[in-house]
């Protein structure tokens, strides 16, 4: 019995939903038509429609559904496809990735490391990241957390030409973090 039911589910057509409804498959009584040269063609019956579809040897497309009526166009369905697969190519092509970089330093930071991290940071703001800068406190370095404070300020400063403070410092248990995006 089960070894029947995973033949018919294994055998079950499959339904593809990624696309716009077409030819037979448009539901609607009635659409607003955009014929192949471009022109609105009015509202017009879905048989009319497939109709002037089928004697220009293309397809009816559904470009809008939750228009009232629905807005099909006569195109060749394969050339809208390939159309529509650039234009998401293109827009995936043009989007910029933000990494965030993070930066863990001390309250009693040397000056050559201090100068190590600014460096880094530089080159992580001056390539598009974000940096984070986190500052550790351990033991009783967090009764002085004003020292902590003060370096982050500095940073703020020394930073202030290629970056802008996006979070400013703030102390969540014993870290105090920062965030700096580029300007």
């Amino acid at each position: 019995m089960e070894g029947t039911i995973a033949i018919e589910l294994r055998n079950a057509p499959v339904r593809e939903d990624d696309g716009p409804r077409i030819n037979d498959a448009i539901k609607a009584k009635q659409v607003r038509l955009i014929d192949e040269s471009g022109e609105n063609r009015g509202i017009v019956s879905i048989m009319e429609a497939l109709h002037i579809a089928e004697e220009a040897g293309l397809d009816l497309i559904e470009i809008s559904p939750q228009a009232n009526p629905p807005v099909c166009k006569v195109l060749d369905y394969g050339k809208y496809k390939y159309e529509v697969q650039k234009r998401k190519n293109e827009a995936k092509k043009n989007q910029k990735v933000v990494n965030i970089k993070e930066l863990k330093i001390r309250p009693a930071i040397d000056v050559h490391d201090y100068e190590v991290k600014i460096k880094q940071a530089k080159k992580f703001l001056s390539q598009g990241d974000k940096v984070k800068f986190t500052m550790r406190f351990k033991g009783r370095e967090m009764s002085a957390n004003d020292l902590g404070k003060e370096v982050l300020n500095k940073i703020i400063d020394d930073l202030d030409l290629i970056g802008k403070v996006d979070s400013a410092p703030k102390l969540e248990g014993r870290q105090m973090t920062m965030m700096i995006v580029p300007v």
